[in-house]
This record gives C-alpha cells, structure tokens and sequence, in this order.
C-alpha cells in the first residue's frame, strides 16, 4: 500500500509531488499520467513509483490527488470511483464541486485550488472539505497541502472567490511587475534591470508584509514621506484607479469561475 496516489502529474501535479516529498518518502508515492513520456520522466526524477492504471492506483492508495483537466473529470471518476470507497480524494480540478464527485463514489472529499507558485512551493492554497469528512483528518490534509504553500481552509461556496483572487492572482501581480519594469526602462534602465528591481521589490514588500503582521496600509504610511517620491507616485496610481482595477479583476474572474463550474 501506498500513502498517496496522484492521478495527473503535468505542470501543477509535478508541483504537488514535490511538496509532499517533503513530508513523506518517495516510497509512500505512486503516480499516473495519461502520457507515458511524462510518467517515465517524474518516476526517473523523483524515484516514486508509477503505473498507466488509474484503477490500480486508486486501490493502493489511502489518499488520492486528482490533478487532472476536467474534461478527463468522469472518464477517471468512473475508473477508480469503486476502489476509492473509504478513502480520502484530494481534489484540484478546477470548477469540479465536491457534490459532483459524490455522485461517482460514497468518499471524503477535499476540494483544492492552489496556484502557479506552488511550483517554487509557495501556493496560496483555498481548501473545502465535505461536511462529514472526519476531523481528525483534516489537519493530516492540511499539513500535506501546507508543504507546497500557504493553505486556507474556506467553505465550499467560496472557492469561486478564492479562484478570482488567488488562482488568477500571478497573472495580476506579473501584469504589475511586467509594468514596474516597463517604467524602470522609460527612465533609462535596461529592461533586466528594471525586472530584477521590480521583481524584488514585490518579493521583499511580500514577506515584509508577512513577517510584520501590519495592515498594508499602515506599511504604506511608513515609506510615504509628506511631499516625497512616493506620495507623487501614489497619487497617480490613485488617478488610473488601481484598486477598483484590481477589484474588478477579482470580481470579474470570480464570476467567470461560477459560469464555469455550472452555476
């Protein structure tokens, strides 16, 4: 038996896989993909074990990752719905509500949507979980969710938010940088200079902002001296409205994650 199965290992799978190597062995691992150049490769990378059947995955595995796209959703849930009863299924596919997958099998569910830093392991992670999924369970799925990222547990009816604002969120924040860099060259920098200037600064005001617990404002305040360079730049940001852009943007792709899950 093995602890953990992931069905799906692409791009955000690999990144699962890699975070949960830090709390568990290789050998407690088993993966599937439908490309056997890609299950030849994690399995050589990684040294965990691999196999072309989802089914005997399912019956090996105690927790199953379900990393796949949703178009895949029921040709999978069909093939391992039986073998997965009495088991825990880890759910990232985006859109695919926990009721849907409980039409296919009687299991606990947890619904996930991490995003594209879970890459470098640092995902902002929404969780759900089925109203009767045990309590002494959640902290182990939490604490393997937790090793590629930040995880927050959410009720099910706000995974859409956490969609519009997390899951979407880099393509924000590198629209931001992207422009950051943009303006650093019309003032003569190089373009990878301005990129590695920008670049820091939104990793730096990040973990500042973790690390002291400050509202945002309040951090703001402090380098926004009366009649300084920031308060001008600040002024002009307020001009182009960056805040109601930004909310917009969430709300906007909020919505579009409802349309797509069916609601």
């Amino acid at each position: 038996m093995f602890k953990i199965g992931i069905i799906g290992v692409g791009n955000m799978g690999e990144a699962i896989l890699k975070g949960l190597l830090s709390r568990v062995s290789p050998d407690e691992i088993i993966v599937s993909d439908a490309s056997q150049e890609r299950l030849d490769f994690i399995i050589n990378k990684y040294g965990v074990a691999g196999t072309d059947n989802n089914k005997r995955l399912a019956s090996l595995s105690d927790i199953v990752f379900l990393v796949v796209k949703p178009k895949d959703v029921e040709k999978v849930l069909s093939q391992i719905g039986k073998e997965l009863r009495g088991k825990i299924l880890v759910s990232s596919v985006a859109g695919l509500k926990i009721n849907k997958i409980k039409q296919f099998t009687d299991i606990n569910v947890a619904r996930i949507m991490p995003n594209t830093p879970a890459m470098v392991g640092e995902s902002a992670t929404g969780i759900a979980f089925d109203e009767n999924f045990p309590e002494e369970k959640k902290g182990e799925i939490i604490n393997l969710i937790s090793s590629f990222g930040k995880a927050v547990v959410v009720d099910e009816n706000l995974m859409d938010a956490i969609t519009g604002l997390s899951g979407s969120g880099p393509a924000y924040i590198l629209t931001v940088i992207d422009g950051l860099a943009q303006a650093g060259v019309k003032q003569g920098l190089s373009y990878q200079q301005a990129l590695d200037l920008a670049t820091q600064t939104v990793l730096g005001t990040a973990k500042l902002l973790q690390e002291t617990k400050e509202h945002p404002a309040v951090l703001r305040d402090k380098v926004t001296s009366p009649g300084g360079t920031t308060i001008h730049g600040l002024h002009e940001l307020e001009k182009g409205k960056i805040k109601d852009s930004l909310i917009n943007a969430v709300e906007a792709a909020t919505k579009r994650s409802k349309e797509l899950s069916g609601e």
